[in-house]
């Protein structure tokens, strides 16, 4: 059942909690992007992906596919994952920890269910999104495959081959969606290698091209049902996420410097303190 906004908005607080508290237990991890990315993983966890998390394979036979290509905030894939019942709640506690499954980047033989990829070498996720939604279509399945990537992670060449091979084969059950928060590790984007019109580019490349606040849960709604309704008319879709980085705990936003840094015991206490939930930690 399709959670409402307001139930939303308390997964998204929760999943913030976890954030915070998975990287401050191991004072190690990326919280920055991860906050950014939690109203979108909510929402598609949640609302949309059509998916069996108690029934979990590597085919994803019949099933929507969600591939995290900038791995690094997998706080925020790991919360998704487990409040969506792929594994227990409880295991978040483990995070980073010695023969944990839950490792500080994706990976898969541990058998984490959820993950089907190992991730976090940047730029790589977007052709296997390519591969796995033409199998879809071998295998006259109508599923839909999501990939999230960082802005950052474009400054790689493997994602702009991957763009042109999946607009050129006609990729239409593909929706990729861009983290626009403008920061990357070591600063701002635009002064690392800065990007002119990524709209522009990316339809230049003959995919149809649509923007979101993706810190709005109602827009994040709207536009993946938007995608949706997109795919199949002979183009890939790309979705251009504005977000903030650290969005929702107020002293990790509007800087690059929280891409990587655990909180200490106050920070992570006044970032709980901003986030709320009913739905109960860990």
């Amino acid at each position: 059942m399709k959670k409402s906004i307001a139930e939303l908005k308390d997964y998204v607080a929760q999943t913030r909690r976890d954030i915070v508290r998975m990287v401050h237990g191991v004072q190690s991890g990326h919280p920055g992007g991860s906050l950014g990315c939690a109203e979108f993983l909510t929402v598609l966890y949640q609302n949309v992906l059509r998916h069996s998390p108690d029934n979990f394979n590597m085919d994803a036979k019949d099933e929507d596919v969600f591939i995290l290509s900038n791995g690094h905030i997998s706080p925020v894939y790991y919360s998704a994952l487990a409040h969506s019942g792929y594994f227990p709640i409880s295991e978040l506690a483990t995070f980073r920890k010695i023969n944990t499954r839950l490792q500080g980047h994706p990976t898969t033989h541990e058998g984490l269910p959820g993950v089907r990829i190992a991730s976090g070498s940047l730029g790589q996720g977007l052709s296997v999104a390519c591969g796995i939604a033409q199998a879809k279509k071998l295998n006259k399945e109508d599923k839909l495959v999501y990939v999230l990537m960082g802005d950052g992670e474009l400054q790689e060449g493997q994602v702009w081959e991957a763009v042109m091979y999946a607009a050129h084969n006609k990729v239409d059950n593909l929706i990729a969606t861009v983290d626009v928060n403008g920061r990357q590790i070591d600063g701002d984007t635009k002064d690392i290698m800065g990007f002119t019109d990524l709209k522009s580019k990316f339809e230049a490349f003959n995919w149809n091209v649509i923007s979101m606040d993706g810190n709005n849960l109602e827009d994040v709604q709207d536009t993946l049902s938007k995608a949706g309704v997109l795919s199949g008319n002979g183009k890939p879709i790309c979705i251009l996420m504005n977000t903030e980085m650290g969005n929702g705990v107020d002293f990790m936003m509007g800087s690059h410097e929280w891409h990587g840094i655990a909180p200490n015991d106050e920070q992570l206490a006044n970032a709980l303190a901003q986030n709320p939930s009913e739905i109960g930690d860990y």
